[in-house]
């Protein structure tokens, strides 16, 4: 599972905070503990400074990498502010992201084509979010070729579906959960990747929800997350899935969390 991690984005108001203040402790601290948690990248959201995004994401990823090596998600749909951070940024990035949107698609893909850099790809378009399986596999079958023409890898491409909530149509997760299978089953070597809380938007108890869907879409074949990776049951949860959906040899990585302490019950 590759998991990148959440919870450095300006959004969150601590986050916000500190941005702000130019706290490099706290944000340090934030990315080490997803990190020492089992986070693949960071990623690194600064949008909602809209005259300040570019200047706050380089100092993020300068400040992040120098002390502790971390690989960084560039979350921006800012062309400029992505050209930036990539010109401080050390080794291969994730960009967060690109979609079938065509203003978006159009300053997003120069900078991506033809490097080794990874690329989370939404299935969305200007007709607006898509609605069923059928929806999310013709984007994705669009954006996948695009890219690839491009000469952007299929082994660097995440494409995320969509997740929406299940309590404005019950219908939502099923159709993300078939659309994971059916994109893992028709691009072998693509990924897929997704944000888990929308599907328990406006529902109590929503951590139960987004746990057991992260589960269920492993078992569909998912195998990227955008999520908190110090939660230490929604990781355990993850480490677990996969060990019983086949992709953990001799239970190795199940039993490393073990022993780490890495899970929490």
């Amino acid at each position: 599972m590759i998991v990148v991690g959440e919870l450095l984005n300006a959004s969150r108001k601590a986050v916000g905070a500190a941005i702000e203040a130019s706290d490099g402790g706290y944000i340090l601290q934030v990315a080490q503990d997803q990190l020492e948690a089992g986070a693949d990248y960071i990623d690194v959201n600064a949008g909602t400074f809209i005259d300040k995004e570019r200047e706050y994401v380089e100092w993020m990823v300068r400040l992040i990498q120098d002390n502790t090596g971390a690989v960084c998600s560039l979350d921006s749909p800012d062309p400029e502010v992505l050209n930036q951070a990539l010109k401080v940024h050390k080794g291969t990035a994730m960009i967060n992201s690109i979609s079938l949107e065509k203003e978006r698609y159009d300053a997003i893909l120069p900078i991506i084509a033809g490097t080794d850099l990874k690329v989370i790809a939404l299935c969305m378009s200007d007709e607006g979010m898509p609605v069923t399986k059928e929806d999310r596999l013709i984007i994705a079958d669009k954006l996948i070729n695009g890219l690839c023409r491009n000469n952007v890898k299929l082994e660097n491409i995440f494409i995320d579906p969509l997740v929406q909530p299940i309590a404005t149509d019950q219908s939502y997760g099923a159709e993300f959960l078939n659309a994971i299978e059916g994109i893992m089953s028709g691009y072998p070597g693509v990924h897929t990747i997704c944000g888990l809380s929308n599907i328990s938007h406006g529902l109590p108890n929503r951590k139960l929800l987004n746990m057991s869907f992260a589960i269920m879409a492993i078992a569909k074949g998912l195998d990227g997350l955008i999520v908190n990776p110090v939660d230490k049951q929604m990781m355990a949860s993850l480490i677990a899935s996969e060990t019983l959906a086949g992709r953990d040899e001799y239970c190795e990585k199940y039993l490393d969390a073990y022993r780490a302490g890495r899970f929490e019950f």
